[in-house]
């Protein structure tokens, strides 16, 4: 029963203590700074996972359908609500490298790799095609009760 407890209270807050990536994450616009959606990332035994979870406001370019028009493959015209769109990110020291992550906006899916910030209240999220430095970096905020 320890054990159990040990493992779980391990496995919600990282490594030795530290704050995980796992949790609630408010998502912002960086073009225009709003608020954007709320997606919640989970740890999986392939890594680290995040589906959108709630739309907290339609911006500019968004579909107003909810759908992921610019999208291809499986995610084509798909629902972004609900949708998977951060996958594969494993821990390494303070980073979490290996991930991809999909931007509904564009249809594109990026490398991504992501660190926590000011004691995990924000997590720094690069998304890149090829190398880190081709590519554009999002700050999201953790929901608070997460």
């Amino acid at each position: 029963m320890l054990a159990a407890l040990v493992s779980w209270i391990e496995s919600a807050t990282g490594e030795a203590g530290a704050r995980s990536i796992a949790g609630r994450w408010k998502t912002v616009d960086d073009r225009t700074g709003r608020l954007h959606a709320v997606v919640r990332i989970v740890e999986q035994p392939g890594g680290f996972e995040g589906y959108v979870e709630r739309i907290l406001q339609i911006l500019p370019g968004d579909d107003p359908s909810g759908l992921c028009v610019r999208c291809e493959g499986r995610w084509k015209d798909q629902p972004v609500l609900g949708m998977k769109i951060l996958w594969g990110l494993r821990r390494e020291g303070e980073e979490y490298v290996g991930g991809r992550i999909l931007d509904p906006n564009d249809g594109k899916i990026y490398s991504c790799k992501a660190k926590l910030l000011e004691g995990g209240e924000k997590l720094q999220i690069r998304g890149f095609l090829g190398i880190s430095l081709l590519g554009r970096t999002v700050v999201w905020l953790r929901e608070e009760g997460t």
